[in-house]
């Protein structure tokens, strides 16, 4: 009996503890609950949210870029994209075949929009086609019931009306890369687009805008329940950039089939007028990814589309130089309106023959002659007179080989040697015959069409160091003055004022008068290829008998009004070969619509 109850006693012992210990973890876990809910209950509830509600990026609309008349270069429109939603449609097959019908897609659609149908979560908006017209929106909504899983999306796409007028300097936006998208958050939303090249890409910052948020109340397969709250961000900022539509369109056409590029300044402020490169392309191709037909016809064509020749294409400047070359020799005191050399169509320099382009030569010239007839033995002698370093000088007084940002892809800023350049880069000591080259705008020295545009402004200005600009400012910036004596300008002007005017001047042709309003101005024709002696001697071959890549450039610089310039002009045809009978005559149509348009 004793026994029993010790058993009793012992279980009723064990029961106690084992009743005491789940009261003691039943009040613990009490406590806990009570803790959680109460005192970790904000915690826990936003933990909650940031599961229920996902925050996705909104893309702000992106600024407009103007002309300086206010017409818009770069603008958004509405686009209507149709998207498919794979978990709405019973069979995905034929309801693509049924779209097909319906708005058939090209090659790269297909190829893209079956990609992400196979990719893709059921669930996600897979871009079938995009840029629809109303009406093509119309034709899917009146086959909607054959078409389950269709939608139309309306969005904003960037929109270029001048199309391949502005490709070069409004440039165009795109898909954002996989390198591009680690640097913002906001490049990860589907379909945003940035800069990739000209204006667009330089001022990318300022155009994006701040993009916004929405919230989404989502389950726990990340599809979205509803709507709960938006903020839509800012669009971006407008821009005004200087350069005249009109003037832009005229200068294009001017070109025609011609391959090269032009630039027009406002003498006294700088301000780009016009800036064209050509051929071109359409810059509306690249908006939404261009195809890759489209991609190797503009990176194979031999005149080279995609590159910005205003900016971008160095060329020896040839004749047009010697407005360098003769303002350095009359301010060191090389030469006057007096000095005088004989040009007989030919001079040896050491052991090299130097021709003139006329081969009969020219005759005793002063300088202003010299300019008119762009006398070749006049500035191979003028230029060994001065000396490559004070040309050289001068060349940088006036603008050339240095940079001259204005915000485009891919400047470039040319080459205007110096006997140390030589000695640093080449290992060679300056020669005779160098300067020679350098003295017609051959051998070393390399300009853009940009910068010649540039030289010539800041001399028929008066020498002010006018710097060329893209954007308009509501306010002038101050300009310094050049140290050139105003004469020795004078006599430079009065040499291109008879290179046009001049019955013998080398430009005659392109000569105009408008109500006694009237341009000056330089050839230039540069060889791309060199002539043998043994050519020399059996007859040179004429341009328009070699093939297109290896014809002389050809250049013409002008300005107009002569008595008070307002406009200048550089234009670059490549492989135009005469200066005087090609180049002159586009500049001439330039200069007159800036006349005619009376930009201010």
């Amino acid at each position: 009996m004793s026994n029993r109850n010790e058993k009793m006693q012992i279980l009723s012992q064990r029961t106690i503890v084992i009743l005491v210990f789940n009261l003691l973890a039943f009040a613990v876990i009490v406590a806990r609950l009570y803790y959680l809910q109460i005192f970790e209950a904000d915690k826990y509830k936003v933990m909650s949210d940031e599961n229920r509600i996902s925050t996705r990026f909104l893309v702000p609309p992106r600024g407009t870029i103007y002309d300086r008349n206010g017409e818009a270069i770069a603008k958004n429109e509405q686009n209507f994209q149709a998207l498919l939603i794979s978990e709405q449609t019973p069979d995905i097959e034929n309801t693509f075949a049924t779209f097909q019908k319906i708005l058939p897609l090209d090659e790269d659609e297909e190829k893209k929009a079956v990609h992400n149908i196979k990719n893709r979560r059921r669930f996600i908006p897979i871009k079938l086609k995009d840029n629809i017209s109303w009406d093509e929106v119309s034709k899917v909504m009146l086959y909607a019931p054959e078409l389950p899983g269709i939608e139309i999306d309306e969005g904003l796409n960037r929109k270029y009306p001048y199309a391949d007028l502005y490709a070069h300097v409004v440039g165009y936006v795109g898909p954002v890369s996989d390198k591009d998208k680690k640097n913002s958050p906001l490049y990860m939303v589907p379909g945003f687009k940035i800069g990739k090249s000209g204006l667009e890409k330089s001022l990318d910052y300022k155009l994006q805008g701040k993009g916004g948020t929405i919230k989404l109340e989502v389950n726990a397969y990340g599809r979205v329940i509803k709507e709960i709250e938006r903020n839509a961000g800012s669009i971006g900022g407008s821009l005004q950039i200087t350069i005249d539509s009109r003037l832009q369109k005229a200068a294009y056409e001017a070109f025609g089939n011609n391959s090269g590029a032009a630039v027009v300044l406002d003498v006294r402020n700088g301000e780009i007028l016009a800036l064209v490169s050509t051929p071109s392309f359409d810059p509306n191709l690249f908006t939404n990814g261009i195809s890759y037909k489209n991609w190797n016809e503009l990176l194979n064509n031999e005149r080279t589309p995609l590159i910005n020749k205003a900016v971008s294409g160095q060329y020896s400047p040839g004749s047009t130089f010697k407005i360098v070359v003769a303002l350095a020799a009359l301010e060191a005191g090389v030469i006057n309106m007096d000095t005088r050399y004989y040009c007989s169509g030919g001079m040896d320099i050491g052991a090299t023959r130097f021709h003139c382009w006329r081969h009969s030569g020219h005759g005793a010239l002063n300088v202003i002659e010299a300019l008119k007839y762009s006398c070749d033995i006049f500035f191979y002698e003028t230029a060994m007179r001065v000396g490559i370093d004070k040309i050289h000088d001068m060349a940088i007084k006036l603008g050339l080989g240095q940079p001259l940002n204005i915000g485009l892809d891919n400047q470039k800023n040319g080459l205007i040697p110096s006997q140390e350049w030589k000695k640093s880069v080449k290992d060679a000591a300056w020669t005779r015959g160098d300067s020679a080259n350098a003295g017609i705008g051959q051998g070393y020295v390399l300009i853009t069409p940009l910068h010649l545009a540039t030289m010539l402004a800041r001399v028929v200005n008066g020498g002010y160091a006018i710097m060329p600009t893209l954007i308009r400012r509501t306010k002038q910036q101050p300009v310094s003055k050049i140290n050139i004596s105003q004469r020795n300008i004078d006599i430079v002007k009065q040499g291109m004022f008879e290179v046009v005017n001049a019955p013998n001047g080398t430009a005659a042709r392109a000569k105009f008068n408008l109500d006694g309003i009237r341009m000056g101005g330089k050839t230039g024709t540069t060889q791309v290829r060199r002539i043998s002696m043994k050519e020399r001697k059996s007859g040179i071959i004429r341009d328009e008998n070699l093939p297109w890549r290896l014809r002389n450039h050809a250049l013409f610089i002008g300005f107009t009004p002569v008595d008070n310039p307002r406009y200048a002009v550089a234009v670059v045809v490549e492989h135009g070969s005469s200066g005087s009978g090609v180049a002159a005559p586009i500049a001439s149509k330039i200069l007159q619509k800036a006349l005619e348009l009376d930009i201010r």
